[in-house]
């Protein structure tokens, strides 16, 4: 599953971080990879100004987040990691983990953290070292504790600390809807006979099946499909709607006027929104799939210490806190695609206008609640998505 793919856009951002960093090799350290364009320029500058000692900052940028979890992959297996060929080659500096050619802190995606633990590709972290955790929405807290087979468990360890959010919305052509007198508000729209045949859904069962079951009434979580009756008649009647199935080449059509709604994820909506006034972007209100970014530290070959896990580095910690903060908060979130973490925990009439009335940055906070991560499914749960799925898609 692709959520999203960021390409090369501006390949300075690790070339500068690193340039100015060089110089004394005695100085406390950070080296983070992260996803390319999650983290404006100005929040990294503004986290250097704010230290109080000087310190060797290394921020190098990934395009994909499926890249980064394949990085955990080659560090456990002792594999030098692959970086990606930006035509310079430059020094790295850094702490390393403990000795272990291993960065600090790493982006991943919720979708692969089942994975990343049950893999031992990440180590849990201890959250009463930061000073903003207990700001996070209870929402966010839960999705990164979990057991030692990823599943989530309130008595579980914390394994990543969540920076930005998103979530799977409805973009829609203006002008396609305007004879109608109607536009999208929720999923029911999406059955209705005057947009038969112009819509493009993700191809994922997960996110397909999941809008379905929210139209219903059910929840995204739902394991037994079979106590949801209509279900598979909703499904083949959503099927008579769909024009193309695809999880990168879905705005395409929508851009021109071949598809009149599109279902996405908000990250990908949010520069066609900026940069397409006749495309309107939603969060349907009976709630929709949420998806995650987070910090998470990499774990070295030698087996995790479930009572004493390696510990952050103090300026790791505080890079963490750092994103938490309000008024990085707010740079996060307008600048970035995506939505801070904490931006929820802020009092809404005190944030920037642009913050306030967008509503894929700041959705409407019932449709917030209504809403859900995608946790991993057990294998018998997930192949019965699969069965559905294969047999909705061959009618």
């Amino acid at each position: 599953m692709k959520r999203r793919s960021f390409l090369i856009g501006t390949g300075s951002l690790a070339i500068a971080t690193l340039l100015a960093s060089c110089g004394n090799p005695n100085r406390d350290s950070l080296e983070v990879r992260l996803l390319k364009n999650s983290v404006p320029a100005r929040v990294l500058s503004a986290f250097r100004k704010q230290l109080q000692q000087p310190a060797n900052l290394d921020f190098t940028p990934t395009a994909q987040l499926q890249a980064l979890f394949l990085m955990l992959q080659e560090w456990q297996q002792q594999s030098p990691p692959q970086d990606e060929d930006n035509g310079f080659n430059l020094p790295t500096f850094g702490r390393r983990n403990g000795g272990n050619n291993l960065p600090d802190l790493v982006t991943l995606g919720d979708y692969w953290l089942s994975e990343a633990i049950q893999q031992e590709l990440i180590q849990p972290m201890n959250p009463a070292r930061f000073q903003l955790w207990d700001r996070l929405p209870q929402q966010w807290r839960t999705l990164v504790t979990r057991n030692a087979q990823g599943q989530p468990d309130p008595k579980g360890q914390v394994w990543g600390a969540p920076y930005r959010w998103g979530t799977t919305a409805i973009a829609y052509r203006v002008d396609k809807f305007k004879p109608f007198g109607w536009t999208p508000q929720d999923w029911s729209d999406l059955w209705r006979p005057e947009i038969r045949d112009r819509i493009s859904l993700l191809d994922s069962p997960r996110e397909t099946i999941g809008l379905t079951l929210k139209k219903l009434g059910h929840s995204y979580q739902t394991a037994n499909l079979d106590d949801v009756p209509d279900l598979e008649a909703e499904l083949l009647a959503l099927q008579q709607q769909v024009r193309l199935y695809s999880s990168d080449t879905y705005l395409q059509p929508l851009i021109l006027g071949d598809t009149w709604l599109a279902v996405g994820w908000s990250s990908d909506l949010l520069p066609l929104v900026q940069r397409n006034p006749q495309i309107q972007a939603l969060v349907p209100q009976s709630g929709t799939a949420l998806w995650a970014d987070l910090w998470v530290q990499p774990a070295a070959k030698s087996p995790i210490a479930a009572d004493n896990p390696p510990s952050l580095s103090a300026l790791a910690q505080q890079w963490i806190d750092f994103c938490w903060k309000p008024e990085v908060a707010v740079d996060m979130s307008l600048l970035s695609q995506a939505t801070s973490a904490i931006a929820l925990a802020l009092n809404r009439e005190e944030l920037p206008p642009g913050l306030q009335a967008d509503p894929l940055l700041l959705p409407n906070p019932s449709a917030i609640a209504r809403s859900e991560f995608l946790y991993p499914l057990s294998p018998d749960v997930a192949d019965r998505y699969r069965q559905l799925w294969r047999k909705i898609r061959l009618s």
